[in-house]
């Protein structure tokens, strides 16, 4: 397993991240099972994991701690994250100093760790002050609670606000973006991943998978359906009655013929594609069995070649997400009531 520098702290991580977003009630129920995939991935030479309160609930922070609490936790960069709500009260969620401060509380209680490598945002909150968001975390990095932050899913406008609010009010950068990112998901390449790497942020991109759609489960004639509770409540990147899911159920058997020519199995394509941009520092791996472990372990050994990529380029033009609700964040700026209408 190779390692890579993290943005510019001096922390080195993993080129495979394992998230842990399966391990609990939306994926796999066991929490034995959870922990043998844990320390399978760990074993592998995976250092980095991400998880975060609103998984299952805080239950995969839970199987997390449980799986760390053998005397790994030293060895492991931990990330998790906070914003999405976590109870019927309006301020159990979002991006406030009151919510941040007390779920950070809750997320090392149920990780059962002191501190947190890389705690981060998970969702832009354009009602909040982004300097009364890095005023909090400032204070959680010189209480020592937290070691990084980051923020995930994050419009250009609000990263580049961000670092310039750290800059001029000395506070916490952040130090890096997870953003969507996959074969079928290139939005980001336009301009987020250019202006992360301007700031030096690492970048660790989840979903190289697209959700499922790029592990040959989806192809034309078959009857693939979600099968988590997470993927059974985003039917509008999954009802293939859709237009846009039409195009990426067409681009996705593309891109299995081409990794079959290539004697690639899609899957490790499909991440090894996400890792060979420049500006990626690690591709977040999300598997939900043992053997979905196992099958995307060697796409960190893959190189693709140019030809391959070229061919990628055509059915997926760079820049370009097929479906944008697979990009993971839509601007209220163009709801009905921001446009009059």
């Amino acid at each position: 397993m190779e390692y890579c520098q993290l943005g510019r702290t001096g922390v080195s991580v993993s080129k495979l991240c394992l998230g842990a977003m399966m391990f609990g009630e939306w994926g796999t129920k066991d929490h034995d099972e959870s922990i043998r995939i844990i320390n399978r991935a760990l074993d592998a030479g995976i250092n980095f994991i991400d998880t975060a309160d609103i998984y299952s609930a805080g239950e995969s922070e839970v199987i997390v701690g449980k799986a760390l609490a053998g005397g790994r936790r030293d060895d492991v960069v931990l990330a998790t994250k906070a914003h999405m709500p976590m109870g019927e009260d309006p301020n159990q969620r979002g991006n406030s100093r009151r919510w941040i401060i007390r779920e950070v509380e809750n997320s090392l209680r149920r990780l059962g760790t002191d501190w947190i490598d890389l705690y981060q945002i998970h969702r832009y909150d354009p009602d909040t002050a982004i300097d009364e968001t890095l005023g909090a975390l400032t204070d959680l990095v010189r209480a020592g609670k937290v070691r990084y932050v980051g923020h995930s899913t994050w419009p250009v406008s609000a990263i580049v606000e961000a670092q310039w609010t750290a800059s001029e009010r000395g506070r916490e950068r952040f130090t890096c973006e997870q953003p969507p990112y996959s074969i079928l998901v290139r939005g980001i390449e336009a301009d987020t991943l250019p202006t992360c790497a301007r700031y030096g942020m690492g970048v660790i991109p989840y979903s190289p998978l697209a959700g499922g759609w790029l592990t040959g489960r989806y192809r034309k004639g078959s009857e693939s359906r979600p099968f988590s509770v997470a993927r059974q409540r985003l039917a509008d990147r999954y009802d293939l009655s859709m237009p846009e899911n039409q195009r990426k159920l067409e681009a996705a058997e593309q891109l299995a013929e081409l990794a079959d020519k290539a004697g690639i199995p899609l899957i490790e394509m499909a991440i090894a594609f996400v890792l060979r941009h420049p500006a990626v520092t690690s591709a977040i791996i999300g598997p939900r069995t043992m053997e979905h472990l196992e099958s995307q372990l060697p796409a960190a050994d893959v190189k693709l070649p140019d030809d391959v990529l070229d061919r990628i380029d055509e059915i997926v033009l760079p820049g370009v997400t097929i479906n944008p609700a697979d990009n993971g964040w839509a601007s209220p700026a163009l709801q009905p009531a921001a446009r009059r209408r």
